[in-house]
C-alpha cells in the first residue's frame, strides 16, 4: 500500500511540475484566436507551426539565439575554470588566511544583487564594456556558489592520491589536469548545468548592460513581444518553446553526473 501511495504521489507531482511546460508547448501550436476560447482546451484543435514561422520572420531571432548561446557557453567555460581551480586551491593547499578567504567568499552570498548593480554598472562603463556581450559574461564569471560546491567536492578526494603523484614526480599542473579534473567530473557537470541555466535565463543584467538591439540576448528579444497594451502570445509562446530546448539538452547531456555531484559536495566541510 505504501508503494502504491508513493507511486501515486510521484505521478501527481510529475503532472504538477510538467503541466506548465506542456501547456506552453501545446499552446504554441494554437492560433491566436484559439488561445482565448472558452472553455479552455489543452490540446490544439488544429495544430500548426505558423506561430514559429511568424516569429522567425518578425525579428532577428537567429541573431538573438546566437548571442544567448555565446554568452551561456563562454560564461560556463570561464565559470567552470575559475571555480574548479579555486575549489582545488581552497581544499588541497594549506596557506595563511585560507579559511578567512573562503568565509568571505561565502559571505558574499548574503549580498543582494540589487545592492551591487550600480557599482558594477559604473565599473563596466569605465571599462567600455557596455553594449558588449563580454559585459554580460565577465561580472558573474566567478560565483561563490560554484566555488563552494567545488571546494566541498574536492575535500572528498583523498589527499593520498595527490601525495602519491608528487612522490612520483608529478608537477602541480599534471596533478590538477590528470588526476583532479577526471575525478571532479560530477561537480564540473553540476556547475555547468547551473551556470548555463543562469546565463541562458538571465534577463536583469543583460537588460541593464545592453541597449543595442543587435546585441540582445534571447530573453531580451522575448520581452519585445510584450507591448504596453498588448501581448503577442502566439509568437511569445513559440519562441519560449525554442528557448527551452538548449536547457533540456544540456541537462540530458550532464544528468548522469548531476546527482552524484550534488550529493558528494556535502559530505565534508
Amino acid at each position: 500500500m505504501n508503494k502504491t501511495g508513493g507511486l501515486i504521489l510521484k505521478i501527481f507531482l510529475l503532472i504538477v511540475f510538467f503541466f506548465p511546460i506542456l501547456w506552453i508547448i501545446f499552446s504554441s501550436l494554437k492560433l491566436q484566436n484559439e488561445l482565448f476560447t472558452f472553455p479552455l482546451t489543452i490540446f490544439p484543435n488544429h495544430p500548426t507551426l505558423q506561430n514559429f514561422r511568424a516569429a522567425f520572420k518578425s525579428g532577428n531571432f537567429i541573431r538573438y539565439f546566437n548571442n544567448s548561446a555565446f554568452v551561456a557557453v563562454v560564461s560556463t567555460i570561464i565559470t567552470i575554470t575559475i571555480n574548479i581551480m579555486a575549489g582545488y586551491a581552497l581544499s588541497k593547499y594549506i596557506f595563511k588566511g585560507r579559511d578567512l578567504i573562503f568565509s568571505i567568499m561565502i559571505a558574499t552570498l548574503m549580498i543582494p544583487l540589487q545592492v551591487i548593480l550600480v557599482p558594477i554598472f559604473i565599473l563596466e562603463k569605465n571599462l567600455g564594456l557596455l553594449n558588449s556581450l563580454w559585459g554580460i559574461i565577465i561580472p558573474p564569471a566567478a560565483t561563490p556558489t560554484g566555488i563552494f560546491l567545488a571546494r566541498q567536492y574536492m575535500m572528498t578526494i583523498p589527499n593520498s592520491l595527490i601525495e602519491a603523484a608528487r612522490i612520483d614526480g608529478g608537477g602541480e599542473w599534471f596533478i590538477f589536469h590528470r588526476i583532479i579534473i577526471p575525478l571532479a567530473k560530477p561537480i564540473i557537470a553540476t556547475i555547468a548545468i547551473f551556470s548555463f541555466m543562469w546565463r541562458w535565463n538571465d534577463f536583469l543584467w543583460p537588460f541593464i548592460v545592453i541597449a543595442k538591439e543587435k546585441k540582445y540576448t534571447l530573453q531580451l528579444a522575448l520581452a519585445n513581444f510584450v507591448g504596453q497594451y498588448d501581448v503577442d502570445w502566439s509568437k511569445l509562446l513559440s519562441m519560449t518553446v525554442i528557448s527551452i530546448i538548449p536547457l533540456v539538452f544540456v541537462f540530458l547531456l550532464f544528468q548522469k553526473y548531476f546527482i552524484r555531484g550534488m550529493t558528494s559536495g556535502g559530505v565534508k566541510y
